[in-house]
């Protein structure tokens, strides 16, 4: 008697501190772009976090989530997601992996059965036959007046760009104007907090993004079409940046590469190390160009 009550304080022990997850959908049969819920609940947190896939890529790539929402305390987790399937055919949400603390929980499979409820159309008869109507030729000119006007509203647009290309004064970018601008975009990126967030892949994305249009501005080298590889060896070669700025976009576009394809996960102190240094060479990108000035005229 004594070592079944032990076992059994030992389970319910272990219940209480141990998590629960629970996952429901609505609907295993759906109409293509019909709305279902998937629910997935996880209780006894005990306040550890929770960390699963970002919003709105939970699901494989066949489901359109519409809606992703969480709800989270001290000791429980919910998470709803909303979804529709615009292909016919069974299609399967796999495991889905959610994080408690050091512990990986799993949730089930499920199969959805789309069906295209569509697919049987009674034939459609006229009820009775069409008329034909003589239309005068201002009847014509009501029905396509739009077009005309459309199309008369295209063909000036097409001129006044070609005569402003041809004939237009082509505004010449300084190097302090394209400084100004960059160090504009990067202040809004560092806005988007995803450093903060831990967003490091979209973080680093639009940082090279905006590193690469900078270069082609500021120093006339195709870094919005090259390789990271290939744009590294067209600086060296080039040498109109210096060794210090080289060094910097060598090491933020390798290793946005690496974030980019899933290969590291850089911590928030690199990633702001990474924004400062973009930012100094911005900033002394002038001294290059003063440089590269001076070495033609000698």
């Amino acid at each position: 008697m004594k070592k079944i009550l032990l076992i059994l304080s030992f389970l319910i022990c272990a219940n209480a501190f141990s998590q629960m997850l629970s996952s429901n959908v609505e609907k295993k049969t759906l109409a293509l772009g019909e709305v279902n819920r998937l629910v997935i609940k996880i209780d006894n947190l005990h306040e550890q976090p929770v960390t699963s896939a970002p919003k709105n890529e939970l699901l494989p790539f066949h489901f359109e989530e519409t809606k992703d929402s969480i709800k989270q305390n001290a000791n429980s987790y919910e998470r709803t997601i909303e979804f529709a399937v615009f292909e016919e055919g069974k299609f399967t949400i796999p495991e889905l992996e959610f994080k408690v603390g050091d512990k990986v929980l799993k949730t089930i499979p499920y199969e959805i059965d789309v069906i295209n409820t569509a697919q049987k159309a009674d034939q459609i008869n006229d009820i009775m036959k069409n008329k034909e109507v003589k239309l005068a030729p201002i009847d014509y000119w009501e029905l396509y007046k739009f077009y005309v006007l459309a199309a008369l509203a295209v063909i000036a647009l097409i001129i006044a760009v070609i005569i402003i290309l041809k004939w237009g004064k082509k505004v010449k970018s300084s190097p302090v104007v394209a400084t100004n601008q960059t160090l504009k975009e990067l202040d809004s990126l560092k806005k988007k907090k995803y450093i903060e967030g831990g967003n490091f892949r979209s973080f680093y994305v639009e940082l090279i993004d905006i590193s690469r249009n900078f270069i082609s501005r500021q120093y006339n080298l195709p870094a919005d079409v090259l390789l990271t590889d290939d744009l590294i060896e067209v600086m060296k070669k080039n040498n109109t940046i210096s060794q210090d700025n080289e060094k910097i976009v060598e090491d933020v576009f390798l290793r946005g590469d690496l974030v980019k394809f899933a290969k590291t996960f850089p911590d928030q102190e690199t990633m702001e190390k990474d924004f400062a240094n973009i930012r100094d060479f911005v900033k002394r990108s002038s001294k290059d160009l003063e440089f590269e000035n001076l070495r033609k005229d000698a």
